[in-house]
């Protein structure tokens, strides 16, 4: 287990977040399933992204570099069986859009991952890929691993019981190989990058209101994709800018889809006086620019849980922030965050607790009394990436140096994490 110290200091520079991992996830997946052979530019290159790759692979799949692209031989929707288990690690989106992909493929496939992601909640896929005819199957306690007979697929109407963009991504992967019309309907708006990718790869997909309607079987083309940043990687450096007094951050090349930048319209309900500069958009309708941050003081306000969503991976963040706003902060409906690489509410609130914060959890609602200080503390990052960087940022603006044990799991989404904030804080010393 890596140790990480932590030393209080400002930001400043620029910095450009690694390539968005949502987004990376699809690019390759889609692409498996397409006709004809598809480019990928700046495609992340971290441990669940390479995850991907892998199992692609074990299916058959031809993934090659030619000069700065990845290259990915579609299958024209035909994936060949693979006798081994196919091991996701701990990527959830793998698994989970795996298994829509697989639930049209006539063969049984076996998903696999590691102690983290074997403990995550998998009957909310399974259930409804086998109401479209698929067989599939999961541990005693609905966790993986996951078998799962494919084929004969046909529509369904559905009402989906948690808005999540990895259920409705599977869902709609399993509707484009079914027979018929298949009906979402999401409680709450979810990311739409699944969404905005295969309109770009040629496939008809209505949506009325929070109603998606697909008409299968219907095939993608090959296509192009230009990788945005990562707006959950650019979002430490967002708050460590605001929190860290002296600091000052010019946010590169990173995704800003409306559907992930709930944490920009609650800071900026905060008082965070944000620059956001957009500059284009990519191949398949994402969004992007730059964003210039200062530090500021920051006042409490509260989350309801329809925004919750939009900011799923950025909620440890946010009580890191609200740590540091005067005035209350409560969070609302956050039980999402227990079904994601760790117990998120759990291993966020119990290090800050360590540091010094003032924060009660009542049930799924988090409530931070804002004081402006954190203290110095030994935590955890508790087997999740998520987790290592929001006290990383905490450790930041602390009165003392932060030692954070489980350092090493930033692999997962950001590699360079810690040399980033070496750098950025070099930059501050040196200007200052």
């Amino acid at each position: 287990m890596q140790l990480q110290t932590i030393v209080p200091g400002p930001l400043t520079g620029v910095v450009t977040p690694p390539a968005d991992k949502s987004i990376s996830h699809r690019a390759l997946l889609f692409s498996a399933l397409a006709g004809g052979e598809s480019q990928i530019v700046n495609l992340l290159q971290a441990q669940d992204v390479e995850t991907t790759q892998a199992v692609l692979r074990q299916l058959g799949v031809n993934i090659k570099q030619r000069g700065a692209a990845i290259i990915v031989e579609g299958k024209d929707g035909k994936l060949q069986p693979t006798p081994t288990g196919l091991d996701c690690g701990n990527s959830g989106t793998t698994m989970r859009l795996l298994a829509g992909i697989l639930a049209g493929q006539a063969f049984t496939s076996v998903l696999v991952g590691d102690s983290s992601l074997s403990k995550r909640p998998m009957e909310r896929i399974l259930i409804p890929l086998c109401a479209m005819g698929a067989k599939a199957f999961a541990s005693p306690t609905g966790s993986p691993p996951v078998l799962l007979r494919g084929g004969n697929l046909r529509g369904i109407e559905y009402a989906l019981p948690v808005a999540s963009a990895q259920l409705k991504s599977a869902l709609l992967l399993a509707a484009l190989q079914a027979e018929g019309e298949t009906i979402l309907h999401e409680p709450a708006l979810s990311r739409d990058h699944t969404e905005r990718m295969l309109a770009s790869l040629g496939v008809s997909l209505r949506r009325e209101g929070l109603t998606l309607i697909l008409q299968g079987p219907q095939g993608l083309r090959a296509g192009r994709f230009i990788i945005p940043g990562d707006f959950s990687s650019a979002a430490p450096w967002l708050v460590a800018a605001l929190v860290c007094p002296g600091s000052h951050l010019l946010i590169k090349n990173v995704g800003l889809n409306p559907t992930r930048t709930g944490l920009l319209h609650i800071l900026q309900r905060m008082g965070a006086g944000l620059i956001v500069r957009e500059r284009g958009s990519s191949e398949s309708g994402e969004p992007w620019g730059d964003i210039e941050v200062r530090s500021q003081d920051l006042r409490g306000t509260e989350v309801v849980a329809a925004e919750i969503p939009l900011a799923i991976d950025e909620i440890p963040l946010l009580v890191v922030a609200a740590c540091f706003a005067q005035g209350v902060t409560r969070i609302n409906g956050a039980q999402e965050l227990r079904a994601k690489e760790s117990d998120r509410i759990t291993n966020i609130v119990r290090p800050l607790l360590r540091m010094g914060a003032k924060i009660q959890v009542d049930g799924d609602d988090i409530l931070i009394e804002g004081q402006g200080w954190l203290q110095g503390a030994t935590v955890e990052a508790a087997g999740d990436h998520r987790i290592a960087m929001a006290l990383a940022v905490a450790g930041s603006a602390a009165l003392s140096p932060v030692q954070l044990m489980g350092a090493e799991w930033v692999q997962i989404s950001y590699p360079t994490f810690w040399a980033e904030l070496a750098r950025l804080q070099e930059g501050a010393r040196c200007d200052s």
